[in-house]
């Protein structure tokens, strides 16, 4: 590497420093700001006057890793520009934004952010459960607005505990949440890519039959080409006039548009919605309904979370450049 850093104090501050680069900065670093990488030499691309390639071309030979926070999609055109490249950091959830069969045939290792925002999302699929169900945004704006004192009667909520879950990916997030639910006295099932031996949950071989008999579907798999617009049309009829929607994936696993002609048509009775298609815009339609509840994309967005977050990417990295295997690494891609 021809560039040198150095750590001030630390033992090894003649030495040069492991490169990373960082296409566009993460929210732990907008929170957190990036001193936990101080042994690390971060190439920060944002702030090059340079055009992108041209930034990429000065690091072509010598960058191994990079840090991404799932916004800027890591493909084929990106990879020819930097050659050595050998692993990638995510600090999201989703792996969406990489091209996973051109990862596994250059070689390059992904680290994903494996299960440190798994509590923190769950707790957000169930926030917003409730929240639909007892209507507490619907009751909040109906408070404020002053017509506690009128003749208008707030509607009825739904209750909680005995409703049927269908949960929709039971990987680390999907069992958070099972355990939480489970523990209000629902009843749960789940579809997932392979049967779970460790859990006792009736499992469904497609996501059709399990809204059949769900009143509620909740979305905690990742967003791939079999899973774009899963929640089609056909399965929101599945759930019934009764059936809610929650969805802390990605927005794409919903047919959006569907979505919200099913809810305009009164053939859902709701949705809890993290997630949408094209962030940062919304369906005007769902603006107006209060049987649904929106959240700008911010299931991860804790404090505990970013910051134990920046730990594991730290750890990763340390891992990587000293051989190790790494915390989190992205199998079977």
């Amino acid at each position: 590497m021809a560039t040198r850093n150095h750590l001030g104090n630390h033992d090894h501050r003649s030495k040069e420093l492991p490169q990373v680069l960082v296409l566009e900065p993460p929210p732990i670093m907008k929170f957190n700001g990036d001193q936990f990488l101080n042994d690390f030499q971060l190439l920060k691309a944002w702030e090059s006057p340079l055009p992108l390639d041209q930034f990429l071309s000065i690091h072509a030979q010598s960058v191994k890793a990079l840090l991404t926070p799932g916004r800027y999609p890591l493909t084929r055109n990106i990879l020819q520009l930097i050659p050595s490249l050998q692993l990638v950091v995510t600090t999201s959830a989703g792996l969406n934004h990489i091209d996973l069969p051109e990862f596994q045939r250059r070689g390059i290792d992904i680290a994903s952010a494996g299960d440190v925002y798994s509590e923190d999302v769950a707790d957000m699929a169930v926030g917003l459960l409730i929240d639909v169900l007892r209507k507490i945004s619907a009751a909040d704006r109906y408070v404020r607005k002053g017509l506690w004192d009128t003749k208008a009667e707030f509607p009825l909520g739904s209750k909680l505990c005995s409703k049927r879950v269908g949960i929709v990916g039971l990987g680390s997030i999907g069992q958070e949440v099972a355990k939480r639910l489970q523990a209000s006295g629902c009843r749960i099932m789940y579809t997932s890519r392979n049967k779970k031996p460790f859990v006792s949950y009736p499992y469904y071989y497609n996501v059709l039959e399990l809204a059949a008999d769900s009143d509620v579907l909740i979305i905690c798999c990742g967003l791939t080409e079999q899973t774009r617009h899963m929640i089609n049309k056909d399965v929101m009829l599945a759930l019934g006039k009764e059936g809610v929607v929650i969805n802390i994936g990605r927005g794409a696993i919903i047919d959006e548009k569907e979505l919200v002609q099913c809810l305009v048509q009164r053939e859902l009775a709701g949705a809890g919605l993290d997630v949408f298609e094209n962030e940062p815009h919304v369906p005007r339609e769902l603006l107006t309904m209060d049987n649904v509840v929106l959240s700008p994309h911010r299931a991860v967005r804790t404090p505990e979370s970013l910051t134990a977050m920046c730990e594991h990417v730290k750890g990763n990295l340390e891992a990587f450049f000293s051989n190790k295997p790494l915390l989190s690494p992205v199998m079977n891609i």
